[in-house]
C-alpha cells in the first residue's frame, strides 16, 4: 500500500461566513496542492472539506498520515466519537449533530483508507500546515461576496 503524506487545514471569516480550505499531499517526493471555498460556510466545515477532498485526490487505498490542526477532527477521530455518531445514526447522545454530511464522507473514505490523523499546532513552525493556512486564506478570500 502506498504511504501518502498529508496536512490540511481550514479558515472562515465569520463563522459562518466566507470560507477556504487548503491541502497538500506528498508521495515519494511528489507534491500536490488543493484548495477550495464556499461564501457561506463555517471553519469546522472547511477543516472537514479539506481532509475530504485531499482523501477523494487519492487514486488507490493508501496507507495515510493526516495532519491537520483541527482538533475538532482529530477528537473525532482518536476518541471514538465519530464511531459512536456513527452507531447512533449520525446523532449525539445530546441530540443532532453538526455537519453530519460531511463526517459520513469522512467515514467512508477512512474505510478506503488506512488513515492515522495527527494533531499539529497550527500557525507554529510547520511548513506544510502553514501552506495549507496559506491556500485555505487564498480561497477564503477568493469567495468573499
Amino acid at each position: 500500500m502506498k504511504k501518502v503524506t498529508i496536512y490540511t487545514d481550514g479558515a472562515c471569516s465569520g463563522n459562518p461566513g466566507p470560507g477556504g480550505w487548503g491541502a497538500v499531499l506528498m508521495y515519494e517526493g511528489a507534491k500536490k496542492e488543493l484548495s477550495g471555498g464556499e461564501r457561506a460556510t463555517t471553519n469546522n466545515r472547511m477543516e472537514l472539506t479539506s481532509a475530504i477532498s485531499a482523501l477523494e485526490a487519492l487514486r488507490e487505498p493508501c496507507e495515510v498520515e493526516l495532519y491537520t490542526d483541527s482538533q475538532y477532527i482529530t477528537n473525532a477521530i482518536n476518541k471514538g466519537w465519530l464511531a459512536s455518531w456513527q452507531r447512533m445514526g449520525w446523532k449525539r447522545k445530546s441530540g443532532e449533530m453538526k455537519n453530519p454530511d460531511l463526517w459520513q464522507k469522512l467515514s467512508a473514505l477512512i474505510a478506503k483508507h488506512a488513515v492515522t490523523f495527527i494533531w499539529v499546532k497550527g500557525h507554529s513552525d510547520n511548513e506544510y500546515n502553514n501552506r495549507c493556512d496559506e491556500l485555505a486564506v487564498e480561497a477564503r478570500e477568493a469567495h468573499r461576496i
